[in-house]
């Protein structure tokens, strides 16, 4: 196991917008767990991105799906493919979560990744590159699993965004990794390596799952954070063209370029 503890990256200023977006993810996932075992289920699966309604977009019958709520319960939902109702769960999914440890994992990365990342595009470009990397994300994963009726949610496509779009813009920054090999072990380790180990990890797993059903991929999503960093990667040199290199001179002229 590997895990980014923090990085050795001090950010210049306060990185609001990251915490606008953490603070707001809290918030949704607080909300949908108020609603009960089948309230949030039909949460899920209404907000969520489910890649069969896309595929059959304005297909007058509806999508049927099925969800276990336990050994004797299995709650039968109709989605409706109409664009207005697709469309948004492209974004509401990002901020829905199935749990505590799925949420803070994708906060904790967006934390120690996300505000050197915010600093270096500014707070105006920033949330549109943070959507604009969900939305290719998990277009990424509708395009592997297009009639599964298994509903995606959380923020790690848009989080892998920032991941990819850190590793091509400090490759050579100290990120405080755990490395779990029976062991805890400690290391200062160059975020091009960090980074990079995590996405051929995502890489392996997604070409693994190729095979299995629709449903158990899709459950997973490993090609959502594929596409996130790989849209990371290749957007953050196409937003930052002209910009100084990230040196002690890059901040200000970044805020020049992209703050009004």
């Amino acid at each position: 196991m590997l895990f980014p503890l923090y990085d050795r990256n001090p950010h210049a200023r306060t990185p609001i917008v990251t915490l606008v977006l953490i603070l707001a993810n809290v918030i949704c996932f607080w909300v949908s767990t108020q609603q009960g075992p089948g309230g949030f289920a039909k949460t899920v699966y209404e907000r969520g991105f489910v890649p069969q309604r896309l595929t059959r977009l304005n297909d007058p019958q509806p999508v049927i799906a099925q969800q276990k709520l336990n050994d004797k319960q299995v709650m039968v939902v109709q989605l409706s493919t109409k664009a207005e109702e697709v469309y948004p769960t492209l974004i509401s999914m990002m901020f829905l979560h199935g749990g505590w440890l799925h949420l803070i994992s994708n906060m904790w990365m967006l934390w120690v990744f996300g505000d050197n990342v915010e600093d270096r595009l500014g707070r105006f470009v920033y949330p549109f590159f943070y959507i604009v990397g969900g939305l290719l994300a998990v277009l990424a994963h509708w395009a592997i699993a297009p009639m599964s009726t298994q509903p995606v949610i959380g923020a790690s496509g848009a989080v892998a965004a920032v991941l990819g779009a850190y590793a091509v813009t400090f490759p050579g920054a100290k990120v405080r990794t755990l490395i779990f090999v029976g062991f805890p072990f400690l290391f200062d380790l160059p975020a091009l390596l960090v980074l990079g180990a995590w996405f051929l990890l995502q890489t392996i797993a997604g070409v693994q799952g190729l095979g299995a059903p629709a449903d158990i991929e899709a459950s997973v999503a490993f090609w959502a954070h594929i596409g996130g960093f790989v849209a990371g990667v290749v957007l953050m040199p196409l937003l930052t063209v002209g910009a100084h290199p990230p040196d002690k001179d890059w901040r200000t002229e970044s805020r020049e370029m992209f703050e009004f």
